[in-house]
C-alpha cells in the first residue's frame, strides 16, 4: 500500500550535518501522518520526530533537527545539525494513517533503515 525508502545516512564528525531522506511510494496522500525513529546497538528504539498537522521533536533534538515534507515529491526529509555521538543510530521513516504519534506501534508501514554515525 505505502513503500518507503531511506537515504542520506553515513558517517560524519560531531558537530556536522546530514540530511536524511524518505521516499513514499503506493498509496500516498497528504493526510498521511511520517516520523522518524532510530535504534541504537543494545538500546530500544525510540522517536525522533514526527509530521502531519503538526510537528513533534524529541526533546534531545529540538533545535538540532528539523523534519519536514515535500507532499508534490511523496519524499519526507530530516535535516540534522550538530550532530553528536549519541545520534548514532539505524535512522528509520515510518508512516501512518491517523493523527501525529510517538509510539512506534502506532505505525504502519517502515523504511528499511539508514544508518548514522557521529564520531567523537
Amino acid at each position: 500500500q505505502v513503500q518507503l525508502v531511506e537515504s542520506g545516512g553515513g558517517l560524519v564528525q560531531t558537530g556536522g550535518s546530514l540530511r536524511l531522506s524518505c521516499a513514499a511510494s503506493g498509496r500516498t496522500t497528504s493526510t498521511l501522518t511520517m516520523g522518524w525513529f532510530r535504534q541504537a546497538p543494545g538500546k530500544e528504539r525510540e522517536f525522533v520526530a514526527t509530521i502531519g498537522g503538526n510537528t513533534v521533536y524529541k526533546d534531545s533534538v529540538k533545535g538540532r533537527f528539523t523534519i519536514s515534507r515535500d507532499n508534490a515529491k511523496n519524499t519526507l526529509y530530516l535535516q540534522m545539525n550538530r550532530l553528536e555521538p549519541e545520534d548514532t543510530a539505524v535512522y528509520h521513516c515510518a508512516a501512518r494513517w491517523g493523527p501525529v504519534s510517538v509510539a512506534s506501534s502506532e505505525y504502519r508501514f517502515w523504511g528499511q533503515g539508514t544508518q548514522v554515525t557521529v564520531s567523537s
